[in-house]
């Protein structure tokens, strides 16, 4: 899991200076059942293309470049800690 971890930010900081050019960053925040949380700051964060940021472009990216990761989401949606020690 670690590596996943360190793999999963290897690349966002790869992703990151394209984003960075627009006036945004991204954050990772957590990895959990093969879902990367991430934040959007800056220009990103309230900009209308976030969805199609997330899935046309970082989700991707992440998803060939890091075995077991399967989609990537807001940090905003990440499970309830409840409903994540449940599984």
């Amino acid at each position: 899991m670690e590596d996943t971890v360190a793999l999963i930010q290897k690349t966002l900081d790869k992703i990151r200076p394209f984003i960075q050019r627009d006036g945004g960053d991204i954050e990772y925040v957590d990895f959990i059942d093969g879902i990367v949380y991430i934040n959007m700051a800056g220009a990103c964060q309230d900009c209308v293309l976030i969805d199609s940021t997330l899935s046309d472009g970082i989700e991707i990216i992440l998803m060939e470049e890091v075995p077991g990761v399967i989609g990537v989401k807001l940090a905003s949606q990440m499970p309830k800690k409840e409903e994540a020690e449940a599984k």
